[in-house]
């Protein structure tokens, strides 16, 4: 796995890539970086580890300076920071790049790709998007799935609201799910 850190302003995400000789990299995480912490304090990093067979050795940390374009999956993180500056600048609306769900249960990789259905400037609510997963009273769990969510902002969790049209919660904090709203033109109720 390559990890680079990379700042939009006053935030900060974790970004990991898969490295595989038999198939292309994806990501496998792009996660907000709490002032103070490191890369290392990420919850889903022993998720990770576990799930891939990875021991410590197999996070190389890269700083975003030094990302080489000749190396595919420091390429597809170059790329993946491209993408999100281009977002927070107000000229991307969608992301084009491959990630790995299957960390992820099969409950939470639906909610994970309904979540890319919901459109730039849009939200819905949670109970939405458990009719859309097929799980109409599945709210919470819902909720659950998107507090799993391991590509914050690529997958658009923040675009999901309470029915009585409040913020609802957000891993990344609820002052980056206001940010990110506001970005895409989105006021909610406090």
């Amino acid at each position: 796995m390559i990890v680079t850190t990379a700042a939009f302003g006053a935030h900060q995400l974790t970004l990991i890539a898969s490295v595989n000789e038999h198939s292309s990299p994806k990501l496998v995480e792009v996660n907000w970086l709490l002032a103070g912490d490191s890369w290392h304090s990420s919850k889903s990093i022993p998720k990770l580890k576990k799930h891939y067979g990875l021991v410590d050795q197999s996070f190389t940390l890269i700083n975003e300076d030094s990302l080489s374009e000749n190396e595919p999956a420091q390429a597809l993180l170059i790329e993946t920071i491209a993408q999100l500056k281009s977002y927070f600048k107000g000229d991307r609306q969608a992301f084009d790049l491959p990630l790995d769900i299957s960390l992820g249960t099969k409950f939470q990789q639906r909610v994970w790709q309904a979540l890319q259905d919901i459109g730039y400037g849009e939200t819905i609510s949670y109970a939405t998007l458990a009719q859309n997963v097929a799980s109409p009273k599945g709210f919470r769990a819902v909720a659950n799935a998107n507090s799993k969510n391991p590509f914050s902002i690529i997958v658009p969790c923040h675009r999901v609201i309470a029915s009585d049209g409040k913020l609802g919660g957000y891993t990344g904090g609820l002052d980056k799910k206001t940010y990110l709203l506001a970005l895409e033109g989105v006021t909610c109720k406090t």
